[in-house]
């Protein structure tokens, strides 16, 4: 592993307001920015009472704006929901205004139900035309040599970095076609981990944007002090996820001492599954996860997660978990 990052959703809590979230997200940012993790990104979501992103690009301009050096972008962009034009002019003035800082990942997923889809102007049947797409988009970004009869200003020329984000083999094999880094989503849906990762590698093709494979996955964070209040503060993930998947998404709630209390038995077991790529606890037994993780997918970077009420709490987890990865980065082959 040769760097570590952090994904976050700027969630809003049972607590707070969407402006509120907003703020938290720029300062945890600055936080990242000084404990070294090497970029910050924010994804894509709808119609979800508990996340304050949807409207990526603009989330990422705040978040940009409020920091200096880490990089800051998105994990990603669900690109069915948009025309490749659209997103090349705005992630190409995003790179205007914050150069050499900006990132974006694609997804084919539309981030949301769909209801909302549709009052995206957008249908279902667009996922169908993500690669074509995805090289759409590119070419905006690409050098012009006077011949492209619509052009991308800003974003042409400027090489954004551009990123396929996945859940399964189908962007793993995609990203390997067009020579371009990877981003497993791990961190919620792991069961088709191993198999991304192997189509990534074995099917690499070195393209003008990248000569080498490069595979970043994403693992939940919870981490403080104590196991026991680790694991205290990742109940309000649990609840959360739980809900959404039994049709009842809300804002992130405060944790609970019983989860049993508040959602079935079987919606535990299931959110317990999805996060299962995660590390809970103090220090010494983060230290321990991370690194089967680490040892065992063997990523060129990882991206943590995990949503915690308590700001503060969050923010001790972000220290814990740069304390321990810190030591485990290796120097990058040449």
């Amino acid at each position: 592993m040769q760097t570590f990052s952090l994904l976050d959703l700027a969630p809003v809590t049972e607590a707070e307001t969407p402006a509120q979230a907003l703020a938290n997200a720029a300062d945890l940012a600055r936080h990242a920015e000084r404990l070294g993790y090497h970029r910050y990104w924010l994804a894509e979501h709808h119609n979800m009472p508990g996340i304050a992103s949807a409207a990526t690009a603009v989330v990422i301009g705040h978040v940009a704006q409020a920091t200096s050096t880490i990089r800051v972008g998105a994990g990603g962009i669900m690109l069915p929901n948009h025309a490749p034009l659209v997103v090349a002019e705005q992630f190409g003035t995003l790179d205007a205004l914050h150069p050499g800082r900006i990132d974006l990942g694609l997804g084919r997923a539309p981030g949301t139900d769909g209801a909302t889809t549709q009052a995206l102007r957008r249908y279902h049947q667009s996922a169908d035309a993500f690669p074509q797409d995805v090289v759409e988009l590119i070419s905006y970004l690409d050098d012009d040599e006077g011949k492209a009869p619509v052009r991308a200003v800003p974003g042409m020329g400027s090489h954004l970095p551009v990123w396929i984000l996945g859940s399964s083999t189908f962007g793993a094999q995609l990203a390997a076609y067009l020579g371009l880094p990877y981003a497993f989503a791990s961190h919620f849906a792991p069961q088709m981990l191993e198999p991304a990762i192997q189509a990534y590698r074995e099917g690499f093709r070195p393209s003008e944007r990248l000569e080498k494979p490069y595979f970043m996955m994403a693992a939940g964070l919870h981490a403080a002090d104590t196991d026991e209040e680790a694991r205290y503060h990742r109940t309000s993930q649990i609840l959360s996820f739980a809900r959404l998947r039994t049709g009842t998404p809300g804002r992130l709630s405060r944790p609970v001492e019983n989860l049993a209390d508040h959602v079935s038995a079987s919606a535990i077991a299931g959110a317990e599954a999805a996060l299962s790529v995660s590390a809970t606890g103090g220090p010494d037994t983060v230290r321990r996860q991370l690194r089967e993780i680490i040892d065992r997918y063997r990523p060129d970077e990882l991206m943590l997660t995990g949503m915690m009420f308590d700001v503060d709490a969050r923010k001790r987890s972000l220290e814990i978990g740069a304390e321990v990865l810190s030591d485990m980065k290796t120097p990058a082959m040449t």
